[in-house]
């Protein structure tokens, strides 16, 4: 089973670059923020296009978004 490591930001108008690793759908390579329900439907929408990560990134990306969007009334078919 893949760990969930998002967790919603503390301070939801941060910048990108205080934003901290469990703010992302991918936290090792900081990609796809979800910060938000646009953010959310943002890396849904490009989730097959991140390139450079390993396939069990790639399914710790999907719990993390999936988790995201939950939180943030966003469907999510996965």
């Amino acid at each position: 089973m893949t760990t969930i490591t998002w967790k919603p930001p503390s301070v939801p108008n941060a910048k990108r670059s205080q934003l901290p690793d469990s703010a992302f759908a991918f936290p090792k390579e900081r990609k796809e923020p979800l910060t938000d329900a646009n953010h959310v439907r943002s890396a849904i929408a490009r989730f097959h296009q991140v390139d450079g990560v390993t396939e069990h990134e790639r399914v710790q990306a999907e719990a993390n978004i999936s988790a995201a969007a939950t939180y943030y009334g966003v469907h999510f078919e996965h």
